[in-house]
């Protein structure tokens, strides 16, 4: 009887040949067959990127999905129809390096209290630097704001090995995320809501609040372009983000803390259609308060899911989550370096 290995490496992929192609060899080059497997789920692709991969790269599991279902969801179906113990949310443009697995898996094993576990990230296109979206490990403050060690909202940090130490954070990125397959499953998996953006905080944050750990093992490299899919500038990309993240304070947070947060994320949010404007972004404004309404026609919908996630809350207000707003910190106060923030919580493995 053949069994199951302990390790799946997921790469979701939606009309993705070119970035597959440049990338998946590093994934196979560097992840032992012995107890790791490599799965791509496809998105309902409309090109021929399952024929690439049939004939390129034979030895690669296909997960073939219906039709788009974005991130969130896409993976949700994918990973029902995994048997490891452990999965990797792999995006798929990222570079894997030597022996980028044996970390994560190591903290994995070692205890059972840590639900997931993600590498250090560094730009690939800007080798030196960390990647925005996940860098050393991420964080949010009060109001919703993420940032990682290594950057703080439009700082990012050049890697010296100043965050090379392990830590627990409050979110690893979904661009390379391990997590224990079970845990996934019985805790809900991504937001099929959130669709793509800012889902992978979400599902974190939930983690947190029911007593999960979430660390960073910096020995373990990969190296991520990013916004392969959406431009940093597209009026889609701030829709997502700025609605998903409403409806992850709103699932999240606890009630004492719930009208003041929103109440001041209002004008934050003007603030940032002002300057989306200003900028000579109009669709971006737009989509900021696009965005809002958005999340209020959703609310009542999420009334219930808030209800059960207060309920299952053992720690309702992660120790790992900026008190302070990081908008005032970082541009009143001047600190643009997470080592200025001194509050990551490092660990010895």
């Amino acid at each position: 009887m053949i069994q199951p290995v302990k390790l799946s490496v997921v790469i979701l992929n939606w009309n993705g040949r070119a970035l597959m192609e440049e990338f998946l060899p590093s994934v196979i080059r560097h992840t032992p067959a012995g107890i790791a497997e490599i799965a791509v789920a496809d998105n309902g692709s409309t090109d021929d990127s399952i024929e690439m991969l049939e004939e390129k790269f034979p030895a690669v599991k296909i997960i073939r999905l219906d039709r788009n279902y974005g991130f969130a969801e896409g993976y949700n179906r994918a990973i029902r129809r995994i048997k490891s113990t452990y999965t990797v949310l792999l995006n798929s443009d990222v570079e894997v390096t030597p022996d980028w697995i044996r970390a994560p898996l190591h903290v994995l094993e070692s205890d059972a209290s840590i639900a997931a576990v993600q590498p250090k990230i560094r730009a690939q296109r800007n080798r030196k630097y960390f990647e925005y979206a996940g860098a050393a490990g991420g964080f949010i403050d009060i109001y919703g704001y993420p940032y990682c060690r290594g950057r703080i909202l439009s700082a990012v940090e050049e890697d010296r090995g100043q965050y090379d130490t392990p830590a627990e954070i409050l979110w690893a990125s979904g661009a390379c995320l391990f997590i224990r397959t079970e845990t996934y499953l019985k805790e809900g998996g991504l937001d099929a809501v959130f669709f793509a953006h800012q889902e992978e905080i979400d599902l974190c944050w939930r983690l947190r609040s029911r007593g999960y750990r979430i660390v960073c093992t910096p020995s373990s490299v990969v190296y991520h372009v990013g916004g392969a899919t959406l431009s940093t500038e597209s009026p889609q990309k701030t829709f997502l983000n700025f609605r998903n993240n409403l409806l992850m304070l709103y699932k999240n947070l606890p009630e004492k803390e719930t009208g003041r947060v929103f109440r001041i994320r209002f004008w934050l949010d003007c603030m940032a259609a002002v300057r989306f404007f200003l900028a000579g972004h109009p669709g971006n404004a737009s989509a900021v308060f696009r965005a809002r309404r958005d999340f209020k026609r959703l609310k009542n919908e999420y009334a219930e899911i808030r209800a059960e996630y207060r309920k299952k809350a053992t720690h309702p207000l992660p120790g790992e989550i900026r008190r302070q707003s990081l908008l005032y910190t970082f541009y009143i106060r001047g600190k643009k370096k997470f080592s200025q923030l001194q509050v990551e919580s490092e660990m010895d493995f």
